[in-house]
C-alpha cells in the first residue's frame, strides 16, 4: 500500500510523467490492492517481493482499481516447475452485465475461484499454456455465457506454449478504438479489433493447479500514436 501511495505522489508531482504510470505494485508490502478468490487448498501470498499464487483447484486474483482505456498493463511472471506447468491466464476489462461500476469481486457475487463462475462477465481473456500446456487461447466473453473461440485465437504450436521456470514479460494494451493486444517477451500473440469494445473494467491473474510467481506489476496510460 505504501508503495502505491508513494507512486501516486510521484505522479502528482510530475516525476513519473514521462512513463504515465497510473498504478504499480512491487509486492513489498501486503495484498491490500488485490482481491483473492480461490478454491480450498491453495494460497496467494507475498514472498520476497513477489506475488506467489500456489493453487490446487482454481484461483483468480483481482486488482482492485478499475481501469479505463487507453491503458497498458505489464508484469513479469514465472510458471514454476515445482507444480503443474499450465495456465498463465488473465482477465482484463472485466465487468458485470447490467452494472459495470460494480467490481466482479464485490460481496454477494459468490465467486470462489472455479472457472465456470466467471462466464457471466464481459471480459477479455487469455489462457496461455492452458489444458496442461497444450493450448494458448484468446476469448471475448459477452456476459451471456458465450465466449467464442476464433480459429486464429486457438494456438497449439510449441512456440506458443509455456517454458517452465522462464520469466515472461507480459504486456496487455487496450485503446479507445477497440483494439486490444496481448504480448509476451515483446512478441504480440493476440491482436484483436473489437467491434463492441470493452472500455473499462477490472484486471485479474488467473490460474489452476499451478504455481505463478509474479513481479513488477504496472498500469500505465497508453499513449496515442
Amino acid at each position: 500500500m505504501r508503495t502505491l501511495l508513494g507512486l501516486m505522489v510521484l505522479i502528482a508531482s510530475g516525476a513519473w510523467a514521462a512513463d504515465h504510470v497510473l498504478f504499480a505494485d512491487d509486492f513489498a508490502g501486503d495484498l491490500s490492492q488485490w482481491a483473492v478468490e480461490q478454491q480450498p487448498g491453495g494460497s496467494a501470498r507475498i514472498e520476497s517481493g513477489k506475488l506467489v499464487i500456489a493453487d490446487q483447484g482454481g484461483c483468480t486474483v483481482w486488482f482492485r482499481p478499475r481501469l479505463t482505456v487507453p491503458v497498458r498493463i505489464s508484469y513479469d511472471v514465472t510458471v514454476s516447475s515445482a507444480a503443474r506447468v499450465s495456465d498463465l491466464n488473465c482477465f482484463w476489462m472485466a465487468s458485470e452485465v447490467g452494472d459495470g461500476a460494480v467490481p466482479p469481486f464485490a460481496p454477494g457475487h459468490a465467486r470462489d475461484g472455479k472457472f465456470a463462475v466467471y462466464d457471466s462477465l464481459r471480459t477479455y481473456y487469455v489462457g496461455y499454456g492452458g489444458n496442461t500446456n497444450t493450448t494458448t487461447r484468446f476469448r471475448r466473453y459477452d456476459g451471456a455465457g458465450h465466449k467464442p473461440l476464433l480459429p486464429q485465437h486457438d494456438l497449439s504450436a510449441p512456440k506458443f506454449l509455456l517454458q517452465p521456470d522462464h520469466t515472461y514479460h507480459i504486456e496487455i494494451t487496450a485503446d479507445a478504438s477497440g483494439r486490444t493486444r496481448w504480448s509476451r517477451d515483446g512478441e504480440i500473440v493476440f491482436d484483436f479489433q473489437d467491434p463492441s469494445p470493452l472500455t473499462s473494467g477490472w484486471f485479474a491473474f488467473r490460474t489452476v493447479q499451478s504455481r505463478l510467481v509474479i513481479s513488477r506489476f504496472r498500469v500505465s496510460a497508453l499513449e496515442s500514436h
